[in-house]
């Protein structure tokens, strides 16, 4: 399930990319720098739900260390 996050954040990236340099190259900066901030805060969510996703992986081997003594 991660992988799957993981590629499609990826190919998410790769089409902001591509778009914001074809917003560059055409001269609509305003397009470009929107459609970077848009993607800038939907990265950012997708960090913070990988990251609670790592910290509960973290908890439940906490959790199953403490549980073996």
């Amino acid at each position: 399930m991660e992988l799957q996050d993981v590629l499609r954040v990826a190919g998410v990236g790769l089409v902001i990319a591509l778009l914001h340099v074809f917003f560059d190259q055409t001269g609509k900066k305003e397009f470009s720098f929107f459609l970077f901030f848009i993607a800038y805060l939907y990265m950012t969510a997708e960090l913070i739900r990988f990251l609670r996703l790592f910290f509960n992986e973290i908890i439940i081997f906490f959790q199953w260390l403490t549980s073996t003594r």
